[in-house]
């Protein structure tokens, strides 16, 4: 019989102790597993829809909540702000700004937004089309592929939308009809899960009365036709906010800022410069998001101080456990000193044993943490509209099992001293 067998034959023996020390190992690593694997996909998500954005501008209130919304789409607006008033900013030839994307909310189709925009926001994503073509007329939408997937939409369709964020027939436009014009292809970013059309579609929406629904539904509002001759299906072309800046009354909710450099001196108080002399609020993204990252981490490590604590009594569980067999088995391990077992042998029976229990805690742990993270993903991805998944596997797990092993060796490491240095004729004399 081989010292793995063996061992394994010990530790079955004693189901009850074996069922506890791997449960109370199995919760531990699940939990700290479960948290790395849901900050690094929750961190992936902020990163990548970043996108390189230096400054939002909106109306005032709370700058992490404007961030939210305008950049990642799960929070309500703090308002609006007039184009008259954004309108240094949206100019061609700002010295300091290389692109500003105005962003104009308020409507859902089946609790997806529908956003107001121009052609730059889905570059700002790597936006590229996988079928059909970017918006012209008004009522035209071009939408994302998990909006196609999940609402149905294909090229063609037709759709009303619900005021606000939350789908709500009884807010329905139902004067007001939207054509699906185009579909980009998945970019894992907050594209995917939005509906993007012209602002004065926007507008339109909310400015035109219910009795001209023929006229609505036609779809042939402002002929925004600068790029009708192009091709958009291989490339997405740039277009000016020109046509909005003879709107000046109207509202829009915010604008995305890309800057020239961000190492010149006046970008670095563009914002202060915004929130002190303006009526309008600026606020930079990686600032707000990283004050949020402060916030969820006060958490995070609160649970994951609880997980290391419920490891260290799994491994005390573990020795316990044990150091109980041991002293249970210590005719047998004598018994087996008298046939040629060496002290060695002995001693690497025992410390396999507390080996193989985290590594059986170390696995428990694992498959409780994925199988979690898939069901609360659903969850996640009902309220939110973004997708996590339990099938993710980080590198840090291998770092998580070289920790649980080592654990399992310290648990181990006192009985197996103790089991080794025993001496047999006292053993056998006691018999």
């Amino acid at each position: 019989m081989s010292i793995i067998q063996l061992a394994w034959r010990n530790i079955v023996k004693n189901p009850l102790n074996l069922l506890l020390s791997i449960i109370l190992f199995g919760l531990g690593v699940g939990l700290i597993s479960f948290l790395l694997l849901f900050n690094a996909q929750l961190k992936e998500k902020f990163d990548k829809n970043l996108a390189e954005i230096d400054l939002v501008v909106g109306a005032k209130g709370s700058p992490l909540q404007m961030i939210l919304c305008n950049m990642y789409h799960i929070d309500n607006p703090t308002g609006n702000i007039p184009i008259k008033n954004a309108a240094p900013l949206l100019r061609d030839l700002h010295p300091l700004i290389k692109k500003a994307i105005p962003l104009s909310l308020g409507d859902n189709y089946k609790s997806y937004r529908i956003v107001g925009t121009n052609y730059d926001l889905a570059e700002l994503y790597g936006g590229k089309l996988k079928e059909g073509a970017l918006w012209v007329k008004d009522f035209e939408v071009t939408i994302g592929k998990t909006v196609a997937d999940e609402a149905g939409l294909k090229i063609g369709d037709e759709f009303v939308s619900s005021h606000g964020f939350v789908d709500d027939e009884d807010l329905a436009h139902d004067h007001m009809g939207f054509k699906v014009v185009g579909i980009f292809d998945g970019t894992g970013s907050v594209l995917d899960q939005l509906i993007l059309t012209n602002t004065a579609t926007i507008w339109n929406v909310h400015e035109h009365p219910e009795e001209e629904s023929a006229d609505s539904t036609s779809h042939e509002g402002h002929d925004h036709t600068a790029h009708e001759g192009h091709d958009h299906s291989d490339h997405l072309h740039d277009n000016s906010n020109a046509d909005l800046l003879n709107h000046p009354e109207n509202e829009i909710t915010s604008v995305l800022i890309q800057y020239k450099s961000r190492t010149n001196f006046q970008a670095l108080n563009f914002g202060r410069n915004i929130n002190e002399n303006t009526e309008m609020q600026a606020a930079s993204p990686a600032i707000e998001i990283n004050r949020l990252y402060n916030m969820i981490g006060v958490g995070t490590e609160a649970l994951r101080s609880l997980a290391l604590l419920i490891a260290i009594v799994s491994a005390l569980s573990i020795f316990i456990s044990l150091f109980k067999s041991m002293r249970e088995r210590k005719y047998e391990l004598a018994l087996m000193r008298v046939m040629g077992a060496s002290r060695t042998k002995v001693f690497s029976l025992i410390i396999l044993e507390g080996l193989i229990l985290a590594l059986i805690g170390f696995i428990i742990g694992t498959v409780l943490c994925h199988v979690g993270m898939e069901v609360i993903a659903k969850y996640l991805k009902a309220d939110f509209r973004y997708s996590f998944t339990g099938w993710k596997f980080l590198t840090e797990e291998w770092l998580v099992l070289g920790i649980s092993l080592i654990l399992g060796f310290v648990a181990a490491i006192i009985p197996a001293m103790q089991a080794a240095r025993s001496d047999i004729n006292k053993t056998l004399s006691e018999k």
